[in-house]
Formats: C-alpha cells, sequence, structure tokens
C-alpha cells in the first residue's frame, strides 16, 4: 500500500509489494518538502498504521517537491518542483515499493511559475501554478515519463484583497467525481473554474485534455481566496476551504454544477492562511487546517442526509 500526506492509494492493480505490506498493516509514506534549508527532497517512510511508527527508508534530491501524488496502480510518482522562474517543472519517478526507492525517469518545465498542486488521471498530469496564474497538461508515455507540456491554460483578474488578490493564482485542481470535469481553484480571482474532460486525450491522442465547461466558473465571496477542494465520498457534496476568509463552504454536486449551502468558520483568529482540507474515509468528518497564527485543525462533523457541517473540535 501507497499513502501520502495528500492521499492514499488503493487499485484494482496492486503489487505484490503493495499486496504485502497491507497484510502487515503498513504504508508506503512519502513527504514532500521545501529545500530552502536543510532538506534533499522527498523523504519515504515505512508507516505502520496500528503503532503510528514510521521508519526511514530513503532520501531522493529535487529541488521544493512541495507536493507529490502516486499514480492510481502505486507504481510512480509524480512531483511538483515548486519555483517561480524557468526551473518550476513536475518530476516523473518509478517506485519500488518493497524498499521505498524512488527512481528519476524524467522531468519536464510546466512554463508556468510556482506549481503547487498536481493531480493525474493516468494519462496526464495537471499542475496548478500558482505565480504563474495557470494550469498546465503533460501527457504520460507508456513507461511512466513526462512529455512536454501540450497546453498551458493562462488566468486573468484580480480580486478584492489588494495585498494577496493582485492576480491569478491558481491552487488546486480536481477531477470530480463522475470523472467528467476539472476544477481549478483560483484564490487571486475568488472562481472556481470548470473544464470539460476528454478522458481518452493523452501521449497516443493529441487532441484537447480539456475544454472550457458551462457555466465556466462559479464564484465564491469576494476576499474568500478558494484554495482546496475535496469530494464527499458518495460524489454528492463538495467542500472548499478558503484561504484568505478562513472559512469552508459546503456545495451540493450533480452533473458538473456546484451549489452553495453552507459557510462555516474553519479559522476563528483571521490569520489569513487556511489550507488544506480532507474527509475521512467513512465520510462523517471534515478537517480543516489553519496556519499562521493559531495553528491547528478544525474538525466538523457532516450530516449524511444533507451534508451540513457541524464544528465540533480544533485541535
Amino acid at each position: 500500500m501507497i499513502g501520502i500526506a495528500t492521499s492514499g492509494c488503493t487499485s484494482k492493480k496492486s503489487t505484490q509489494a503493495q499486496v504485502e505490506l497491507a497484510n502487515k498493516g503498513e504504508l508506503t509514506m512519502l513527504v514532500g518538502t521545501y529545500t530552502s534549508g536543510t532538506s534533499k527532497g522527498i523523504y519515504t517512510y515505512r508507516f505502520n498504521e496500528e503503532s503510528g511508527i514510521a521508519v526511514p527508508l530513503s532520501e531522493t534530491e529535487i529541488g521544493n517537491p512541495s507536493y507529490l501524488i502516486p499514480s492510481a496502480d502505486g507504481r510512480m510518482v509524480y512531483a511538483v518542483s515548486e519555483f517561480g522562474d524557468k526551473h518550476a517543472a513536475v518530476y516523473a519517478f518509478a517506485l519500488d515499493q518493497s524498499n521505498g526507492t524512488l527512481r528519476l525517469l524524467n522531468s519536464q518545465p510546466t512554463n508556468g511559475e510556482d506549481p503547487c498542486y498536481l493531480l493525474t488521471n493516468g494519462k496526464n498530469v495537471v499542475t496548478a501554478n500558482y505565480s504563474g496564474g495557470s494550469i498546465s497538461v503533460l501527457p504520460i508515455a507508456k513507461d511512466g515519463s513526462l512529455l512536454p507540456a501540450s497546453r498551458v491554460l493562462k488566468f486573468e483578474g484580480s480580486g478584492s484583497d489588494k495585498e494577496r488578490q493582485e492576480k491569478a493564482h491558481l491552487h488546486c485542481v480536481s477531477i470530480t467525481p463522475d470523472g467528467k470535469y476539472l476544477l481549478a481553484n483560483d484564490l487571486g480571482t475568488d472562481q472556481i473554474y470548470k473544464y470539460n474532460i476528454h478522458p481518452n486525450t493523452g501521449a497516443d491522442n493529441p487532441d484537447p485534455f480539456l475544454t472550457k465547461g458551462s457555466p465556466e466558473s462559479f464564484q465564491v465571496a469576494p476576499g474568500s481566496g478558494p484554495r482546496h477542494l475535496t469530494f464527499s465520498p458518495d460524489g454528492t457534496f463538495a467542500y472548499l476551504i478558503n484561504e484568505l476568509a478562513g472559512t469552508v463552504v459546503a456545495f451540493t454536486y450533480k452533473d458538473g454544477n456546484l451549489k452553495e449551502f453552507q459557510t462555516i468558520a474553519a479559522d476563528t483568529v483571521a490569520a489569513k492562511g487556511s489550507a488544506d482540507i480532507h474527509i475521512s474515509p467513512d465520510g462523517k468528518f471534515l478537517y480543516a487546517s489553519n496556519r499562521l497564527q493559531a495553528d491547528g485543525i478544525a474538525i466538523f462533523r457532516i450530516n449524511p442526509a444533507n451534508g451540513l457541517l457541524t464544528k465540533v473540535a480544533i485541535s
């Protein structure tokens, strides 16, 4: 099995190493970092789910791998290299889960500054480029390596917060539970952009992977600063954390449309540093992180009937 801070992965195509680790209640844990200090890059650990003990396995040198994800079968790992210049890139690695080592396949520039988030559907990798105000699409070759970016979609505009929203700042990309749409969160303009996904597009099919959806975007309250988005396990609700407003917005999701029905505070000290959001596997609880002041995690109970959130704790 493979697990990382941003996602865990289970696949019908599990490798023998994955099966053996699962039988032991263990995960291969990958940790991405910033490397402006003493960090070397990506670290792997063997994580025991029962004891909580993490045993170091390997280190892989790469600049600013601030976000990374495994492929669906756990054989590949894709990591951003978050730089605000021509060094901004995505790296592709082959993962040996038996010993936790990463083998570099290649890297490709994003042509968008400060990639801070990425996802893959198995045929393409898509990055959200914060300073570049863009998203990049990179096809995946048969061996798991990356081809040059087939498309870079750049966004324009600004928001009400003159310091933090002076231009577009793409912070997250998500594929909807039905697999039909890609949503791109723009912290700078308080919008969630929607694109139609063409699932057969990839290295062997040059048709555009993304085309504009209808509507083209969903607007949230001015000054919110939309950051990360997650869906309930049954795909009927979506939850957005706003970095600047420190709020969680709840939406119903159906046929590519988001309809807001609740806004609730995650950050109560106006730190403008709310960050990540996740739902427990059983769908009962939502966790929203806060930074900069009163660092911690706001915990919400999810009403299974209507998706409404009730804050139950801050840890």
